[in-house]
Order: structure tokens, then C-alpha cells, then sequence
């Protein structure tokens, strides 16, 4: 990184933590600190609800996952408007009309305090986890690519969001996310111009989506019922409603959102705008990824985007081996210019259809490479992550964008974590104030509460800082996060939808349905992390609110 690239970076992070600080000083009372004073029109609700779930993963990862495996990821959210009506019609007016401050108060008076305990502690135990996450996402990444110290990087970027968020609450989640969220598009759109006008000369746009469709990266729609595959249209439109529904509706990060809205209609529109623009924004997001693969249809990539995985096998007795791989990449992408030279040339098909078995080939190559890499970590007895998906669009960024973008593009991707840890933190705290503390203690004044919600956000922020310094990196940042909601999401979401539409199910049956699912859903979560069945995560959705909801009204029936 060069000296410019070091100022744009440190302004544009320094003036949104001052600015949210300043706009949002000196909350005096429980009502501002936690729900904004009821005063955020319904834009300011719609990119907050985006910036909120569109955390660093999201910019670190999907362009790694278009480049590795195409658009299909888009499927994943295909429930989105579905559930985004569904709650407009349904949670919104509900959690309005009760003047509720965390979507578990409502559970309280429809079914027992134990139920509304419970469904609290299940969303801080794995908000806490993912607030971990997205605080440690962007650390190992840049740790990694730039030589930065993860520890200190952890601790600078859980640090910053603690600040602005402690000072202002709700209002200063809200009042940075519309500047992050400017902060984030700006930064993507630039990088899909350069890396468009970084193609030759004589390679259109239109060749570009030619030569990524000829190896499968555009394929968007799968119809098919095949459980290898993860996304697919059904379960996105089945599996992804219920994720949103239970992410949306229940989790306490994205109720708080709209919840400070300052009528119904601003919190509905609010929503729909998510709605509307979240798929488009994933779409663009994935195909900036696809033009970074067609960009290296050009230019000489690694073998693996991992610079610490790459030094670590050359440091040891297969390095031999992981050169002749580098030498036989080389050979594979010499051909893959001569064949793309004469599609651009003639348009046969045929040339396409040996395009795309040279990248089939390139792939052969870099699984044998991450199998090398991992042998290397065993000898050495080191962790090494040899998936390189999460290092594609980072690598790109730092290798062949101008000065000053370079700055830009990295505000982006720790803007990101700012915003959506900021979020987590205040809905944190939000549910420990209201659900834990004020409902087992008696507060003396409103100044109290506050000052203790200030002290909660504190304490969440710690206990992120921690989680992000003892993380480990999964196959993939942004299904790990996903994967996490998906364990707790359905159960919650059967909680609620038993609380507002079947009226005949008491809060004993429920609590114990929810122990029983939550037990089975980790069982089956299990069974399928160690290959003993096949079941894709998002399904754990619809299956975690299936069997609540059975066993709830089962265990109801069975009492009378």
C-alpha cells in the first residue's frame, strides 16, 4: 500500500466514527439509546437493514465465491421478498401496536417468561458468535495479504465500532450506515469499471459473459432437487424464505432496524426497499466476481490466492511438486490465449467448448494444489487455509488497482465489518437490557438503563474482540455465518409463527418443543459435518420450524 492509499483508508474510516459519534452525542434516555427516538424515515431504515447484512464477508466472499463456482450463489436469496411480505403484513404491525423494544418481549405475553429467556439466550449465543465473525472475517484476510497483525487488527476494528456505537446507540448505527453503505457501493462500482476496462482491447462485455458462460460461471438457475448441490432455486425459495423470515422477523440486529422507524408505512417501505434491491445488489456483488475470473482469463494467476498457504508448502519437501503444478498452470493458460484468440476470431463454439476444458483443467490444478498445501500444514504442524475463495477479490484489489482506489476498496471491505458488527453490538445489548437485566431487576431511573445498555454494548464488544482472535476460517466466511443463523434460525422462527397463528399452544409445550428441536437440529447439523448424511445447511431452516412447531402442538394435544 502506497501513502495515499494509507490516507484515503484513514479518513474516510475516521470521519464516519466521528461523524456517527458527534450527530448521535448524549442520548439521555432508554428510547433514543435503543430505539433511535422513533425517528428514522424509511430509507435510512432500508440501507441500514442492507448494511446490517451486508457485513465484510459479503465483499470478501461472494466475489470469491462467483469466481470459484458462478451467479449460482444468488439463488440462495430468492425467499427474500418473499419473507420481506410476509413480515410488513404480519411482524411489523404486531411489534408496532406492542411499542416492544426487542422482538421477544411479544413472546412473554403470549406464552411464559421461560420461553422468552430462552429465545433470547439462543439469539445471543449465536449473534455473539457472528458479531465474532464479521469482526474477524476482514482481520485474517488483510492480516494475511498485507502483513498486518491479526491480533491488533481485531482489536483496532472491534475498537473503532465500540466507540460510536457505546456513545450513540441505535441513532448512531443508523445515522454511519447510510455513509457506509455510500462508502461500499462507490467502492464496488469502481472496481467492476476498472477491472471491465483492464480486459483487452478487442474482448467486449458481451465476450467476457461468452467466455465466463462457456465454463459454467453464469449459470444462475438450478431446477433440480439434487441435496449435493447447496443452491439451488428450492432452497432458496423454500429454505432461503425461512432463513430471511426467522433472520428478519425474529433477529433482534434487523428488528431493531425498522422497529425505530417512525410509523408503520415507514418501517414497511423500509423493508420492501431491502426487498427490492438486495438480489440486484448480491447479483452485481457475484458478477464482479465472475469479471475478476475473466479477468485472469488474461493475466497469470496464482496457483493459490493465499500468499502465507503458498510460502508455507514451498518451505517444505513438496515444493518441487507445487512448482510443477505453477509450470503446468502456465502451460494450461498459454493455450487458453491461443483458443480465446480465435473465438474472439471466428465464434465457434467448438473454441469455447476448449476454453472452458482448460479451465476445467486450471481447477484440476488448483485442487491438487490446496491438497499439497494442506500435506504441508500437517508436516509442519500448522493450521494453513488452503481454500483460497476468500482471498480472490482481495489479492485483485491489491495487485492491480491504481493508488488511492486501493485505500478505497479496503475502506469498503472494513466498512462493511463496522457496519454490521456496530449493528450486532446495539441488538446485543438491546436484548440483554431488556429481556435480562430490566426484566429481572427493577432499574431506578431511565439514566440507569441507559447507562447500562452503554456498559452491555461495551461488554458485547469485548466479547467479540475474543471470539474474532480465537476464530478459525471455515471453507467459506460467508456460509460460515450462515451456517450459524441456520442452526438457531428455524427453531426461533417456529417459536414466533406458533405465537402469532396457532393460539391453542401454551408456553410449556413450547419451551420444551424448543430444547427438543434446538438438541436435534445441532445432532443433525452434525451428522452432516461428518459426511454421515447429506443435508445442505439452509435446509435446517425449514426443518428446525417443522419440528418446533410438531412438537409443540403435540406435546399441547397430549395435556389435554
Amino acid at each position: 500500500m502506497q501513502t495515499l492509499d494509507w490516507i484515503v483508508l484513514s479518513i474516510t474510516l475516521i470521519t464516519i466514527v466521528a461523524y456517527g459519534t458527534y450527530q448521535t452525542r448524549g442520548s439521555k434516555n432508554v428510547q433514543d439509546f435503543l430505539k433511535g427516538g422513533n425517528s428514522s424515515k424509511w430509507w435510512t431504515i432500508g440501507l441500514s437493514v442492507m448494511a446490517t447484512q451486508a457485513s465484510a464477508i459479503t465483499f470478501l466472499s461472494t466475489p470469491g465465491q462467483a469466481f470459484n463456482d458462478g451467479m449460482g450463489f444468488v439463488q440462495f436469496y430468492f425467499g427474500l421478498p418473499i419473507a420481506m411480505i410476509v413480515i410488513c403484513m404480519v411482524f411489523i404491525p404486531l411489534y408496532h401496536r406492542l411499542n416492544v423494544y426487542t422482538a421477544y418481549e411479544f413472546l412473554e405475553n403470549r406464552f411464559d417468561l421461560k420461553t422468552r429467556t430462552l429465545t433470547a439466550c439462543l439469539f445471543l449465543i449465536q449473534r455473539g458468535l457472528a458479531a465474532g465473525i464479521t469482526i474477524f472475517a476482514p482481520a485474517i484476510i488483510l492480516s494475511v495479504v498485507l502483513g498486518w497483525n491479526l491480533l491488533l487488527l481485531n482489536i483496532i476494528i472491534g475498537i473503532l465500532v465500540i466507540i460510536y456505537t457505546v456513545s450513540g446507540g441505535t441513532k448512531a448505527v443508523n445515522v454511519t450506515q447510510k455513509h457506509q453503505m455510500v462508502v461500499i457501493f462507490t467502492g464496488m462500482v469502481v472496481a467492476f469499471i476498472l477491472i471491465v476496462n483492464k480486459l483487452p482491447d478487442n474482448i467486449t462485455f458481451s465476450n467476457a459473459l461468452d467466455i465466463a458462460g462457456a465454463s459454467g460461471k453464469m449459470n444462475i438457475l438450478d431446477f433440480s432437487f439434487d441435496l449435493d448441490n447447496r443452491y439451488t432455486v428450492w432452497t432458496g425459495l423454500i429454505g432461503g424464505t425461512f432463513l430471511m423470515l426467522s433472520y428478519f422477523g425474529t433477529d433482534q440486529s434487523q428488528v431493531q432496524r425498522y422497529v425505530s422507524g417512525k410509523s408503520v408505512r415507514e418501517m414497511q417501505l423500509g423493508l420492501m426497499f431491502n426487498g427490492l434491491f438486495k438480489i440486484p445488489m448480491q447479483f452485481f456483488i457475484l458478477l464482479v466476481g465472475v469479471m475478476v475470473f475473466v479477468f485472469y482469463q488474461f493475466n497469470q494467476a496464482p496457483v493459490n490466492f493465499n500468499p502465507v498457504a503458498t510460502q508455507v508448502v514451498l518451505d517444505t519437501e513438496f515444493a518441487s511438486e507445487f512448482e510443477s503444478i505453477q509450470a503446468e498452470q502456465d502451460a494450461v493458460f498459454n493455450k487458453k490465449q491461443t483458443l480465446i484468440a480465435q473465438f474472439i476470431a471466428d465464434k465457434n463454439e467448438n473454441t469455447i467448448a476448449e476454453v472452458a476444458q482448460a479451465n476445467a483443467k486450471n481447477d484440476s490444478l488448483r485442487k491438487r494444489a490446496r491438497y499439497l498445501i494442506d500435506k504441508a500444514g500437517d508436516v509442519k504442524g500448522i493450521k494453513v487455509e488452503s481454500n483460497d475463495k476468500d482471498y480472490v477479490f482481495i489479492s485483485f484489489i491489491l495487485n492491480n488497482l491504481p493508488k488511492g482506489l486501493i485505500g478505497l476498496l479496503l475502506a469498503v471491505i472494513l466498512s462493511a465489518a463496522m457496519s454490521s458488527t456496530s449493528s450486532e453490538l446495539n441488538a446485543l445489548a438491546s436484548t440483554t437490557t431488556i429481556d435480562l437485566y430490566k426484566r429481572n431487576t427493577r432499574p431506578r431511573s431511565d439514566s440507569e438503563m441507559v447507562k447500562i445498555s452503554r456498559w452491555f454494548t461495551f461488554g458485547w464488544g469485548i466479547v467479540a474482540i475474543l471470539v474474532a482472535c480465537i476464530a478459525n476460517l471455515a471453507e467459506n466466511l460467508i456460509q460460515l455465518v450462515n451456517i450459524i443463523g441456520s442452526i438457531f434460525y428455524g427453531n426461533v422462527l417456529g417459536i414466533f409463527l406458533l405465537a402469532f397463528f396457532v393460539k391453542w399452544v401454551k408456553g410449556k409445550a413450547v419451551f420444551t418443543a424448543a430444547i427438543i428441536t434446538q438438541i436435534l437440529i445441532i445432532l443433525l447439523f452434525l451428522l452432516d459435518l461428518y459426511q454421515i448424511i447429506n443435508l445442505p445447511f439452509l435446509w435446517l431452516n425449514f426443518i428446525g420450524c417443522a419440528i418446533v412447531m410438531a412438537i409443540a402442538m403435540l406435546l399441547q394435544l397430549k395435556t389435554k
